[in-house]
């Protein structure tokens, strides 16, 4: 306890330098999104969700192979947005759609995977999670809520060219309803996971924080990694050595890092 205390401590006394170096924040609070973001109760584990949102699944004839990809993953193409009509009905992972919030849907990526998406028009970006299946339209990529659609300035144009990168996962699924009580369930391990624990323009600040995080508790590495976004630089501190998402996902609750997500890297 003592050692939290002081490194949160520590953590207060650089804030001031740091804000200074990051991009607007160091996470990404601007964007709508974070990992407290709640998610539909379900009876089924996190686990069997993601083992049947993989399957492979037939659209008007045209069959659709869902597939696993790392962080960094890129696409480029038409976005649209679906509102009211859907607003209330279930979404392909059985959420309640939101016309709200900030997801969207993607014919191949996985449930819950984060991305960026970039109205080529303008420059705009929004971050939303992936929860649903489409658009079942050709040559279009991804089907963006009414409020992310609004975001970026295609609620009036219907669609526009975008560009896709994934940013990361978070399959918080709420934990298994059982008569009696909860228990808490495994979520699937695909190895290679870590956190996202910032994300600054200057490569100062970056490093400032990966200093800060490095050999944290004896157990993990940060490092930077630089990103090309809007045509500038963007330096993301990531901390690796988690064996799974579950362990990544109880890092991230212990220490009650804002905005902090979790990554998975092929590396």
């Amino acid at each position: 306890m003592l050692y939290q205390i002081k490194f949160f401590i520590s953590v207060l006394a650089i804030s001031f330098f740091i804000i200074g170096c990051s991009s607007r924040s160091q996470f990404y609070p601007d964007y709508g999104y974070s990992v407290s973001t709640p998610v539909k109760t379900t009876p089924r584990s996190s686990a069997a969700i993601h083992r049947a949102t993989l399957r492979p699944y037939t659209i008007n004839g045209k069959t659709y192979y869902p597939t696993v990809v790392s962080v960094g993953w890129t696409q480029d193409g038409i976005a649209s947005w679906y509102g009211p009509n859907f607003h209330g009905g279930k979404t392909s992972n059985g959420e309640q759609y939101n016309m709200y919030a900030m997801t969207a849907a993607h014919k191949t990526l996985p449930m819950n995977t984060m991305v960026r998406v970039t109205n080529k028009n303008n420059g705009k970006s929004v971050v939303v999670r992936i929860n649903d299946r489409g658009p079942f339209v050709k040559g279009r990529i991804i089907d963006l809520s009414y409020i992310a659609g609004k975001k970026i300035g295609i609620d009036r144009t219907g669609t526009a060219p975008v560009h896709l990168e994934v940013l990361g996962f978070d399959s918080l699924i709420a934990k298994m309803a059982k008569k009696g009580g909860t228990k808490p369930v495994q979520r699937v391990v695909l190895g290679g996971f870590g956190v996202q624990v910032g994300s600054f323009r200057r490569h100062q600040g970056a490093m400032i924080y990966k200093k800060r995080y490095d050999n944290f508790e004896g157990r993990y590495n940060a490092k930077v990694v630089k990103f090309i976004v809007g045509g500038r630089p963007l330096y993301r501190v990531w901390l690796m050595g988690f064996q799974s998402e579950e362990e990544a996902r109880d890092f991230i609750r212990a220490w009650n890092i804002p905005g902090a997500f979790v990554i998975r890297s092929s590396e």
